[in-house]
């Protein structure tokens, strides 16, 4: 029984047929060849990943995952040592890592009790002491709370300080057309495609900033290409990609709208049946519209060995999630429970039977 879809989901047979396919045809055409016949439906893909996120086909950069996103972006910004980011106290902490590691200085924005940006106190700190940017995780990884994405987003451009949004939790799950001016994500989560793909997407006005590693004029004979995928790794796991536009293609089939509700139904099912079982206490409002929900656990209760024996005794897959994830926010593990559209009603009285002593 599968509730861990905020870790990876399961992909549909047309996805892995999808891949295997284009395995194939590398094998039979190579892999240039192969990638140049597949052009016109990653094109495709482009455009529709880049609508989910209110931008253009040309905006869009496959990349190899989130994080992989996150570091191509920083390094590629032209950016002075030391430029601070407008993070919040629950940042996820790989991208925290990434921003020191490019040698910027996140600095917290305010945030009320859940970890919701207080949007009065983010409009002082833009006003008073402007970041070189902000950077807002729609969906985190450890609480499954929406941030006010287009409120944030509407305060940044009001302040003319660029918004970069994490989409790894949010993409297909919530809705992420806001107005940032960046946003990157992952493929293997809500859109339920391949794990190893990810994808970045830039306004022109941001891209304007990047410096890309090589850059067009070195190909000066070649024809012209979009402006994001100067940031494509040309040694590529391009079946995955294609794996990645066909999920995006079940998503829009199915209905983003209802997807969307369905998820943030899952999510109220999922806390009114485990909130207090067994001790736990759950993190997230009741009407929180997403379908994360993240328990914490009773005294003296190690998470991670509960985890282990919900898989190993009643096939439950969830997710221990560690204290590093934000350390700012959370004062230990928490367990963390993820259904997608195939989940049940029965799989949740499962778990929470299960969770009770």
């Amino acid at each position: 029984m599968h509730l861990d879809h905020a870790a990876c989901s399961r992909q549909s047979t047309a996805v892995l047929d999808a891949v295997a396919q284009h395995a194939r045809h590398e094998a039979e055409l190579g892999g240039y060849v192969a990638e140049q016949a597949a052009d016109g439906l990653l094109q495709q893909g482009r455009s529709v990943l880049a609508g989910l996120v209110g931008m253009a086909a040309a905006d869009v950069a496959f990349t190899e995952s989130a994080s992989a996103s996150v570091r191509t972006l920083v390094s590629r910004w032209r950016l002075a040592p030391g430029a601070r980011v407008g993070v919040l106290p629950g940042e996820y902490w790989q991208n925290v890592a990434a921003f020191t590691d490019a040698g910027l200085t996140p600095v917290v924005l305010p945030a009320d009790a859940l970890g919701r940006a207080d949007l009065a106190g983010v409009e002082r700190a833009l006003r008073d002491d402007p970041p070189a940017f902000v950077h807002l995780t729609l969906v985190a990884s450890h609480r499954g709370v929406v941030q006010p994405g287009r409120e944030v987003a509407a305060l940044c451009r009001a302040a003319g300080v660029p918004l970069v949004l994490d989409v790894a939790q949010a993409v297909g799950h919530v809705d992420c057309d806001l107005g940032a001016d960046a946003a990157y994500g992952t493929s293997r989560k809500w859109l339920a495609g391949p794990r190893g793909v990810g994808f970045l997407v830039l306004r022109p006005a941001v891209g304007t900033r990047l410096t890309p590693l090589v850059g067009p004029e070195l190909y000066d004979d070649r024809p012209a290409v979009d402006h994001a995928r100067w940031y494509e790794s040309h040694d590529a796991h391009v079946a995955g990609r294609i794996g990645l536009v066909v999920a995006v293609g079940e998503h829009l089939a199915a209905g983003p709208h209802r997807v969307r509700e369905r998820l943030a139904a899952l999510g109220r099912a999922t806390r009114e049946r485990l909130d207090g079982r067994g001790g736990w206490r759950v993190a997230e409002p009741l009407d929180e519209p997403t379908a994360i929900t993240t328990l914490r656990p009773p005294a003296d209760v190690d998470v991670r060995q509960v985890a282990a024996r919900l898989r190993a005794e009643h096939s439950l897959l969830t997710t221990a999630a560690g204290r590093e994830r934000a350390p700012r926010e959370l004062s230990g593990p928490v367990l963390r429970v993820s259904p997608h559209l195939d989940s049940t009603l029965e799989q949740l009285d499962v778990l929470a039977t299960a969770l009770a002593p």
